[in-house]
């Protein structure tokens, strides 16, 4: 039961992204096409808008009538 503890533990702290830079071996991944500049690691890092979406808390205020539906037909 110890061991099972110590490795949940060994695991959880695996996921932690703090200080994240390139092997000194290996560099940066080059700009893409177009940009001024090469994205630095914390921009590479930041997902994108459309990544991840921002929440429309926006209620519908006002109600519409629905408009007939052409191929709701009764069964044959």
């Amino acid at each position: 039961m110890k061991r099972l503890l110590i490795l949940a533990l060994a695991l959880a702290g695996c996921g932690t992204n703090n200080g994240l830079r390139p092997q000194d071996s290996k560099a940066l991944p080059v700009a893409p096409y177009g940009a001024p500049a090469q994205p630095t690691a914390a921009e590479l890092l930041t997902p994108s808008p459309q990544a991840r979406p921002q929440r429309s808390n926006e209620l519908l205020k006002t109600s519409e009538a629905r408009r007939q539906d052409e191929f709701d037909l009764p069964p044959n």
